[in-house]
Parts: C-alpha cells; sequence; structure tokens
C-alpha cells in the first residue's frame, strides 16, 4: 500500500497501527529525511553492512541484506515520507515492489516532489494508492468526543474543525492548548471552547516547521496575505514580488481562489496565518496593515467591501481621522452579518466625532448582541443631537426597535408612529413603517403587522433594502399566520435574488430563514425544515436579529421522535446564543418539551422555570413555553393539567393569530385524549397538507381503520411519534370493540413505531405499555413512578389519600408489580 496526503492528516500513524501486532513480518523500518537525502541509501544506512560481493549490482545487495534480516519470515519493508527518499532508496523501493521480494508500505506528501521511482509505484500500479484526507466536521466530531471521553457542543467541533481544517496532527495540539489554558473546558457536561486560540510553543513549532525557512521578499508577502486575506492578486503584485508570492504558492504557503469575479489569495491553513501575525511586532504589524489601506485606497475603493476592509486597516494600524469612514464601515459590517466589527466601528466613529447615525448603527447591533439596555441608555442621549431628517429617521429606527426588543411595546409604537406622520422623505417613511411591523410582529398582532407592509409598499419608490426587510417580514407573517404556501412562495422568490440585497438589508436574510422553518414544520416539511434550521445556525455571527434556530432544528427532531437529538441541538445553540434574550428562552422551552418526552420531568421543569422568564415578552417566543409545559405536566402524570395548560396554549395562540402554533396545541388535545373538535374548522382556515391530517387525526377517534391510514400518513412525514400514538389508539379502539387479534397486531405494530423513539414516553404510547389499567389508575401510576407519595397524588388529584392507594394497589395487581421502583422500570421500557 502506498498511503498519500497531507503533512499531519495522519498517514504515519495510520501506517503504525498497520505495523503493530504483526508478528509473522521481519519489519524493516525506514524514514526519509532531507538529511538522508544527500547520501545514498541513506534512508537504509541502519539495515545496510557489509560491502557488496565482487561485481554485485547495487540494488540484489540492498534487498540480498534485507532479505536476510528477514530469515525465515516474509519481508515488509515501511518507508516514512518517501518523497524524502535519496535516489538510491527510491531505486530500492522501486525494485523490491516490482520484484516481490518484499511487502511494502509506503507514505507520501501529497503535492510533494517525489523521486521518479515512489512515483512510478502507484503510477504503475505496483502499489494501491490510498489518499488519506483530512477529516470532516462530522469526522472531527467523532475524534473530539473520542478523546475528550464527552460530548462536545456543535460550536466548538465547527471552530475547532474550522481553525485545523481536520488536519489531526494540529488537531491534538489545539486541543491540548485548550485544554492546557482553560479555553477548552467541561461545564454542564459537555466540551466548549471558550477564548481564543492558543498557541503553544509546540503547536507554533509545529507550524513554523511547516512554513518553513522564508527570505525577505517571500517573508513579506507572507505577512500581508496574513493581515489581509482574502488578498487579491493584483493589490498583493502592487506591493511585493511576484515571483515571491509564486513560489509561496508552490510550497502550498497560499493559495490562489477565485470568486467568479476577482482573484484572491488566501494562507494555505489558518494557523500559519496565527504564527506569522503573532512573529510581528507591533511596529511592524501597524505598518503592513497601513501599506495594504494605502494600496486599497489607491485603486478607488470600487467595492463596497473594499471600503469596510480599507476601515479596518486604517483602524487597526490607527491611522483612521475620518469619522465618516467608519460609520460608512460599521454599516457594511453590520450588513455582512458581522455584529462585534460593527459594534468595534460604532464605537470607533463616535469617538472620533461622528453623529447620530453612528449611535443609531451601535444601538441596532448591541440590541441584537444582548445589551440593549446600553443601546437605550446611548439612543436616548443621542435623542438632543438629531439635526436632519436623516438623523432623525435613524434614531427612530434604532429606538424604536430597541424598545421593542426590551419589551417596552407602547413606547415603541409611539416613537415609530411619530416617525412615520413627521417623516417627508417616502424611503424613510417606508423604513419606519418596515420597523413598526417588526415591533407588531414581538407583540403578537400580526394583521397590524400586515397593515403596516402594506403602507411600506405603498411609500414608493421601494429601495431594495426596504423591499428585503418587507418581504421578509411578511414571509414571517404569513408562516405564523399559517398562510404557509404563501409564505414559502414569497422566500423562495426574493431568496433567489439574495446576492442583490443581503449586505443592504441585516436582518432580513434571517428572518426569511426564521419564516421557511416555521412554514415547512407547520406544513410537515421536516427535511426542509431541518435544512432552513441548520443554514441558519450556520450563518456567520451567532448574535443575529434572528436567532434561536436551534429551537427549530429541535422541533424537527422532536417530531421525528428523536428526542434525544432535540435536547442536543437546543444545548448546542444555548450555548452560543447571548445570555438572556427571548431566543434563548425559546431554546430553553424547547429542551423543557424534549426532556418532557423523555421521562425526566425534574430537569424539564427546571428548563421550563428559565424559559418562562425569558420568552415573556414577545407571543411567539412564549408560545413555545405555553407548548412545553403541556409536557412537563403530562411527564409528571398530571394529565388534567396538561389539558388545561393545552387549551391555555391554544387561547393564547388564537387571541395572537398564530394559526400554526394553534394547529399543535388543539391537535395535543388529541394525543392527551380530549380532542375538541376544533382543528376541522382551522384547516379551513389555514394552507398545507399537515392541519388536514391533524384534523382527519381528531376526526378518527374510535375508529381503527381511519387510525391506521392516519398513522400511515404520519410516518410517511417522518412524525414517528405521531405515527406510533395513532396506532397506540388504533390498538386501543380495536381491543374496546373486543377485536383482540387485530388489537394485538396494532399494538405490534405500535410497539416497532415507538422503538423507532428512543427514550419517548407519553400518554399514548403508556397506554400501549398498560392497556389493563383504567385511565385514572394509569394516571396514578404515572405519578407515583415520578416519585409522589400518596398523600401528594391525593392532593394533586382531589382524591382521599385512601382512594389513591386503591388505585395503586389495583394497578400494582394488574400490572404484576410491587412497588413504585419496578413501576418506572416498565414505564421506562417503552
Amino acid at each position: 500500500m502506498l498511503i498519500a496526503g497531507s503533512a499531519g492528516v495522519g498517514k504515519s500513524r495510520l501506517a503504525a497501527q498497520a505495523l503493530a501486532g504483526q508478528p509473522e513480518y521481519a519489519v524493516v523500518r525506514a524514514l526519509g529525511t532531507e538529511t538522508a537525502s544527500m547520501i545514498p541509501f541513506g534512508a537504509f544506512a541502519h539495515v545496510l553492512t557489509g560491502p557488496p560481493r565482487g561485481g554485485e549490482n547495487l540494488l540484489r545487495w540492498a534487498a540480498r541484506h534485507l532479505r536476510e534480516r528477514a530469515r525465515d519470515s516474509e519481508l515488509l519493508v515501511s518507508v516514512d515520507d518517501a518523497h524524502r527518499l535519496d535516489p538510491a532508496s527510491a531505486a530500492l523501493v522501486h525494485y523490491l515492489a516490482e520484484s516481490g521480494d518484499a511487502r511494502l508500505l509506503v507514505t507520501i506528501r501529497s503535492g510533494e516532489p517525489q523521486p521518479d521511482p515512489v512515483t512510478a509505484l502507484w503510477k504503475d500500479e505496483l502499489l494501491e494508492r490510498i489518499e488519506l484526507p483530512s477529516l470532516t466536521v462530522a469526522e472531527v466530531g467523532e475524534v473530539l468526543a473520542g478523546a475528550l471521553g464527552g460530548e462536545v457542543a456543535g460550536e466548538t467541533v465547527r471552530h475547532l474543525a474550522r481553525v485545523s481544517e481536520g488536519n489531526l496532527l494540529y488537531l491534538r495540539e489545539i486541543v491540548h492548548a485548550g485544554r492546557t489554558s482553560g479555553c477548552l473546558a467541561e461545564r454542564d457536561g459537555r466540551w466548549h471552547w471558550r477564548g481564543e486560540l492558543s498557541m503553544t510553543t509546540r503547536l507554533r513549532e509545529l507550524v513554523g516547521d511547516r512554513i518553513g525557512h522564508l527570505d525577505q521578499d517571500e517573508r513579506e508577502a507572507l505577512e500581508l496575505v496574513a493581515f489581509g486575506e482574502p488578498l487579491g492578486t493584483e493589490l498583493l503584485a502592487a506591493l511585493t514580488s511576484v515571483h515571491a508570492v509564486e513560489r509561496m504558492e508552490a510550497r502550498g504557503l497560499v493559495l490562489t481562489v477565485d470568486d467568479g469575479r476577482r482573484e484572491h489569495l488566501r494562507l494555505g491553513h489558518p494557523l500559519y496565518g496565527e504564527v506569522v501575525r503573532r512573529d510581528c511586532g507591533t511596529l511592524r504589524a501597524r505598518r503592513r496593515l497601513r501599506m495594504l489601506a494605502e494600496a486599497l485606497e489607491a485603486t478607488g475603493l470600487r467595492r463596497r467591501e473594499d471600503e469596510l476592509r480599507a476601515a479596518v486597516w486604517r483602524l487597526d494600524s490607527g491611522s483612521v481621522t475620518d469619522p465618516a469612514m467608519l460609520t460608512s464601515a460599521a454599516k457594511l459590517a453590520w450588513g455582512r452579518q458581522d455584529p462585534r466589527l460593527a459594534a468595534r466601528l460604532a464605537r470607533a466613529a463616535i469617538d472620533a466625532g461622528a453623529g447620530v447615525t453612528a449611535v443609531a448603527v451601535l444601538g441596532e447591533v448591541l440590541m441584537v448582541m444582548g445589551d440593549a439596555d446600553s443601546a437605550l441608555t446611548a439612543l436616548r442621549q443621542a435623542t438632543m443631537d438629531t439635526a436632519t431628517e436623516s438623523e432623525r429617521a435613524q434614531h427612530a429606527y434604532s429606538l424604536g426597535v430597541n424598545l421593542a426588543w426590551a419589551g417596552a411595546d407602547a413606547e415603541a409604537c409611539h416613537v415609530l408612529d411619530l416617525a412615520v406622520r413627521t417623516l417627508t422623505d417616502p424611503v424613510w417613511r417606508q423604513e419606519a413603517y418596515v420597523y413598526r411591523a417588526v415591533t407588531d410582529c414581538f407583540a403578537g398582532r400580526l394583521s397590524g403587522a400586515a397593515k403596516a407592509l402594506a403602507s411600506a409598499r405603498a411609500c414608493e419608490p421601494m429601495t431594495s433594502r426596504g423591499a428585503a426587510h418587507a418581504a421578509s417580514l411578511g414571509a414571517w407573517v404569513d408562516a405564523y399566520a399559517g398562510r404557509t404556501e404563501r409564505s414559502l412562495a414569497v422566500a423562495a422568490a426574493t431568496l433567489a435574488t439574495v446576492d442583490d440585497w443581503q449586505h443592504e438589508a441585516p436582518h432580513a436574510l434571517p428572518t426569511f430563514l426564521d419564516a421557511l422553518c416555521a412554514a415547512q414544520v407547520f406544513s410537515g416539511r421536516l427535511e426542509e425544515a431541518a435544512r432552513s434550521a441548520e443554514r441558519g445556525m450556520g450563518l456567520p455571527a451567532a448574535e443575529l436579529s434572528v436567532t434561536g434556530f436551534g429551537a427549530y432544528r429541535a422541533m424537527v427532531d422532536r417530531l421525528r421522535g428523536d428526542a434525544v437529538a432535540a435536547v442536543r441541538w437546543c444545548r448546542d445553540d444555548m450555548a452560543r446564543l447571548p445570555a438572556g434574550e427571548p431566543y434563548v428562552g425559546r431554546c430553553l422551552a424547547e429542551h423543557a418539551h424534549a426532556l418532557a418526552l423523555l421521562g425526566r420531568p425534574s430537569e424539564a421543569e427546571e428548563s421550563l422555570a428559565e424559559a418562562v422568564e425569558l420568552t415573556a415578552r414577545w407571543a411567539f417566543t412564549r408560545q413555545h413555553v405555553l407548548h412545553a409545559a403541556v409536557w412537563v405536566a403530562a411527564a409528571g402524570g398530571d394529565l388534567d393539567e396538561a389539558v388545561r395548560l393545552c387549551l391555555t396554549a391554544a387561547e393564547h395562540a388564537e387571541r395572537h393569530e398564530m394559526r400554526g402554533s394553534l394547529m399543535f396545541a388543539l391537535h395535543d388535545l388529541v394525543r392527551l385524549g380530549a380532542p375538541s373538535e376544533r382543528l376541522a374548522a382551522l384547516a379551513g382556515q389555514m394552507e398545507g397538507p399537515l392541519v388536514t391530517l391533524l384534523a382527519r387525526h381528531e376526526r378518527a377517534a374510535g375508529d381503527p381503520g381511519e387510525l391506521r391510514a392516519v398513522a400511515a400518513e404520519f410516518e410517511r412525514l417522518g412524525m414517528l411519534l405521531y405515527a406510533a400514538e395513532a396506532t397506540a389508539q388504533e390498538a386501543a379502539a380495536h381491543r374496546d370493540a373486543g377485536r383482540g387479534t387485530l388489537a394485538r397486531g396494532a399494538r405490534t405494530r405500535a410497539w416497532a413505531l415507538a422503538k423507532r423513539c428512543p427514550g419517548i414516553t407519553t400518554p399514548a404510547l403508556v397506554e400501549l405499555a398498560t392497556p389493563e389499567l383504567t385511565p385514572r389508575q394509569r394516571e396514578i401510576v404515572q405519578l407515583a413512578a415520578a416519585g409522589l407519595t400518596n398523600r401528594q397524588i391525593a392532593n394533586r388529584l382531589t382524591l382521599s389519600t385512601r382512594t389513591a392507594a386503591n388505585h395503586l394497589q389495583a394497578a400494582y395487581d394488574k400490572l404484576g408489580v410491587n412497588d413504585r421502583t419496578q413501576v418506572g422500570r416498565l414505564l421506562a421500557a417503552l
């Protein structure tokens, strides 16, 4: 075999593992090095002794020596880094392969010049070549979990995969450095990375060795790329030696990337930049940044990102003087969904003497970074500084949306309504209406939001920014209002032109993705919803105007019957979101919901309690809490309370026109055995196939044939939990009708579906496990399994203690168990 791959991917380790424990072979190991490459047979000098026989061919002499060492065993020659072999050693390896005198295990570094005999090994098919790639993100996650001995947060996996680029050697050193510095630590049962990348001496030496020796012009060029990547090839050519860049590209230190319009240069690996930048002193780093800024400014800043890059280089080099440049760059950074950079630039602009516009940008950015209090303080202080209509408009937008974000609905409406009345420019009024629609969305006034958006569209001409924001909010309103097909159509049409408006309308893309998640979940398109949620989680920064996509990703897995994965998605998202925000509450609510389904009521109650306060200010986030509370109560065995909470969730959704949420709340009544017979009417008000199916499930109560058909449709949509519950209801319907054989068949199918929903317990599945119990006995058994005493059960259900005890004993007799522990084991078997 010949194993090829880049440096550090694990070629040598794989070869060593393959050689371990092979007693039937006589193993000869050789290593290609730069030093030994200057000596004939240098790689094999340690095993070749004695002069050749008279007139003996040197290759045959060397091969004879190796065979003699093997004696009666089969010879296996392992050659590491064969691309560094001297000509004689390379020829010997080729001779052994061609003659069949030995088995060979050879490693080479991809992309490096190789001696012709080594190249011939795989070109002439003397050895099979295995290309060992870098690890994928998923493989990095597996490696980290194995090495650290526990679950690793998804964001941490993605971060370490990004900085290591899947290089196993670098990954190992980064993990070691992170654990040593404390950046990588276990918190709440999961491993998280917090802070900057740590560069230990060993990691710096490894990366430095890979970079190798640089002459003066190569070092200058590499430093410019390190500080400016991605750097235009023309820009770099104007600053340094083209030949030096070509030499670095040949060595893999820089890569040429074509973005379709320009050619850029990037470093060959992210760690090269860490080492190169740290090796620069402060003064040299500033000089390099000034060189980049001056060179880019000399081109006329033809592209939007040119202005942003020049401003950042000026700021980092300490040479910025123009506050307007910083303000414009802050807007551009915000448009590129980089709130941290936008905040830094906006603060620098304010310090440099910029006006209200910079304060307005900073206000919006601080809001999504979880610091609305500081944003409101800065905006209120700047109120009297507004002089032009442009400043008044931007100040009003930022103040209004911050107030809405903070839950000060009445004041937010006042600020934005005043802006609508007093602004004269149609463009500014258009924007004011859009922000007014945002306020209505937060407050759960979907009709009001739709009306505000109609007013925005009437303010012609519509700007690309205004059109994108209006379309995204319109899609969001339609999704939550149950107009899922319309929402999906608007989103698809507008997202097709995302490159035209993305940087102008920073809120629009995450809002569209949130709308897509809602519309796809509410219409039963689970696979599409999963992709939209993951796309949202993969946006450039966690601190966006719309976040908490992990909640929707968790909903998808919950509906699929995979509550364990739902818990994991929520925890991943909660780990990266700004603390104290409603979107964190949305994830906490879904976390509680999944834990409740897994029969972990105590943990679910803790998550739910934390979520209640965070989600209270917005109607659409609070709905997740109300929905989760139903199943937390059910997990505790209190089905009466679960039904009551279900009606509360339905009333809240109906009051706020959130028909998608209303659909799930009404269907939960069906799952709890207390259908309201309202889904049929709702199906006439909503779009999409799911509401029709849920209404059909409601009508199918007691009809085993229809329940079986409903279950099959649930299974087709991937909603395995619902399919299992409907099949369990089919079994109960057959049993009640005295059709024992059909009941047993349905139970078998229900169990098969339930086993595909590992760990999940719901009332329908509990009935499947305990068909001989009455509903009251089943309720008391669940409370007992949850750890409640007879007195606590009696108080919960408004019974006497004696009655509760009698019910429990009757249940024990039917189930053939003796105590609460055995009941708990029975239910856990689900």
